[in-house]
């Protein structure tokens, strides 16, 4: 399996791709702000010859003339500056969006992605280091505007006076050669920074996701210590990385401010002195403290690449990253006989079962390690190299077929529950008719998930019913509440091979007879004979599926219809019993 080979695979390549794609503006924008700089660098020129040739000699038509002329340069960089800065923040605002679409797409590939990074870290990748990459097509043209800047102020200082010209045409090399040298730790000091902050993010939304079931247990205090610890983390990269950043800049600040005032000093003395008349000591001062506008931008710049290529690096790994699951060659694959033959993953050992078209299906496992890891190896988010044995589906192995193929057939709904910010009505319906199999999204379809998950009692709790609001992955929801809607969803979505982990463990034990039942004629009543797959310890569940079958020490130990094997399994009536 490859990444997209479009995809810029380093973090070098990615920075040349946003200067490339927005050369046009960007070639604008630094036309222009160098003009305004340039624009800049000749006011206080103006100035001093207004001085020396017109007020000086007393000429009142020549002043005129010189205070219009110095109006239409105000013009001429203000809208310089204006028009400029717009090309680039249109540049900036276009290049992040289209980073954070293109690493959201990546993210939510249907084959998946192959990488390390938890999915908090995703969060940052998509949108603060996209802001930061982007953020280099404001960098380098004000770094050129103001490098014009310098060699402009340097020509005109050479003309008025030799040694002054040569003191900024010599020290400002100096001052970048210095600084040069300080930005290979800075740039270590911001990329630590932003993959401990990145890694802080990841675990803040691990435990508030989890928060119902931290409480549960009472372990609200060993995750607010652990989350601490990594705060912890952070705020001393994040201090780092500003100390550093400080220091670079303080040191910028200094030396540009010597220079400036090395030069403003000899300027009043040579002025003293006769060298130089006052229109030049104005020109002189006025450059020497404009002078330090630029050189301050020219030692922001390299902070700025620096947190840009750290930014350009974590892009990177998300949009080079490989394919999780492989591309398959069937485009289509036909419902059937769902069999697992001699599976093996984590605490499993050469599971092998078969469950037949229609079947509702209850697999009960002792050990809720080895649940975990069938449902694994059924809901088609790992690779096939991370299990051994095959899946098959109407004697088709699942892995040959495309991932959209194999989703239409086989719907896995995991334990863990994740809903989105909207109403309860987009909660359950957004998104099915990318995999159902019926196409069939009608009200009736609606009304019968939510009876059969019993999720309509979530819906009336609400005035507005379906239509009801709810925040950011269900936080307002009980967890039972989450689960019968995320259940509804499996539902609504009339998968022909339907696979669900656990999926009332926050329900009551009255309710959770109820959906039993409810599934059970929702998927296998009169004309729904859809295949029903779940893995569960519930009594509810197993009493109403055609068959049992118990897994345990990692393997298949026996099968047979819930009441069977409560008369004949004694450990299996100990483990069931409530």
């Amino acid at each position: 399996m490859t990444s997209d080979p479009a995809a810029p695979q380093t973090g070098t390549a990615i920075l040349r791709r946003t200067l490339r794609r927005h050369r046009s503006r960007l070639s604008g924008a630094t036309a222009l702000l160098a003009t305004h700089q340039a624009a800049e660098t000749a006011v206080p020129i103006a100035i001093g010859l207004i001085v020396d040739y017109a007020i000086a000699v007393g000429d009142l038509p020549r002043l005129a003339f010189s205070l219009a002329g110095l109006a239409a340069l105000f013009v001429v960089l203000s809208f310089a500056w204006r028009y400029g800065a717009q090309l680039l923040n249109v540049a900036y605002q276009r290049e992040s969006h289209a980073l954070r679409v293109e690493a959201a797409r990546h993210i939510l590939n249907p084959r998946g992605i192959s990488s390390s990074m938890a999915t908090g870290e995703y969060i940052t990748v998509s949108t603060s280091d996209a802001d930061n990459e982007a953020s280099i097509l404001d960098a380098i043209p004000r770094g050129i505007a103001a490098t014009v800047a310098i060699v402009f102020t340097a020509a005109v200082l050479v003309t008025i006076h030799v040694p002054l010209g040569l003191a900024v045409v010599i020290g400002t090399p100096l001052i970048l050669i210095l600084l040069h040298a300080a930005t290979p730790h800075l740039v270590r000091r911001t990329h630590a920074q932003q993959e401990t902050v990145a890694r802080t993010s990841a675990m803040a939304t691990d435990l508030l996701s989890g928060l119902r079931p931290l409480r549960g247990v009472g372990g609200e205090a060993a995750a607010s210590q652990r989350y601490r610890s990594a705060s912890r983390r952070a705020l001393e990269a994040r201090i780092s990385s500003a100390t550093a950043q400080g220091a670079y800049t303080g040191a910028s600040m200094t030396a540009s401010s010597l220079l400036a005032v090395a030069v403003a000093g000899a300027a009043g003395w040579l002025a003293l002195s006769g060298s130089l008349t006052v229109g030049q000591l104005i020109i002189v001062a006025g450059l020497a403290q404009f002078l330090l506008e630029p050189l301050s931008t020219l030692a922001a710049v390299p902070g700025l690449l620096a947190r840009a290529r750290g930014s350009a690096d974590r892009l990177a790994l998300v949009l080079s990253a490989p394919p999780l699951l492989p591309a398959g060659e069937r485009a289509a694959l036909a419902p059937g006989t769902l069999t697992l033959q001699e599976v093996e993953h984590r605490s499993l050992r050469s599971v092998s079962l078969t469950v037949a078209p229609g079947e509702f299906v209850a697999l009960f496992a002792y050990d809720p390690a080895d649940g975990e890891a069938l449902a694994s190896v059924l809901s088609g988010q790992i690779a096939p190299s991370e299990y051994r044995g095959a899946v098959w589906i109407n004697g088709v192995p699942i892995a040959t077929a495309e991932t959209n193929a194999a989703r239409a057939v086989l719907l896995s709904e995991p334990h863990h529950t994740d809903l989105f910010a909207g109403s309860l009505r987009d909660n359950i319906t957004l998104g099915s008719r990318s995999t159902n199999a019926t196409n069939d999204t009608d009200d009736t379809v609606l009304r019968e998930a939510l009876h059969a998950s019993a999720a309509d009692d979530v819906a009336g709790l609400h005035r507005d019913g379906l239509d009801h609001v709810i925040g950011e992955r269900g936080g307002t929801l009980s967890g039972g509440q989450r689960q019968r809607l995320a259940l509804a969803r499996a539902l609504y979505v009339r998968s022909p091979i339907l696979v669900l982990h656990d999926a009332t463990t926050a329900v009551d034990a009255v309710t959770d007879y109820e959906i039993a039942r409810g599934v059970k004629a929702a998927r296998s009543g009169p004309g729904q004979r859809h295949t029903t797959v779940v893995i569960t310890t519930s009594p509810a569940f197993l009493s109403v599926a055609d068959r049992v079958i118990v897994i345990k020490d990692g393997t298949v130990t026996g099968e047979g219809s819930h009441a069977a094997l409560v008369t004949n399994d004694p450990p299996y009536r100990k483990a069931v019993a409530r």
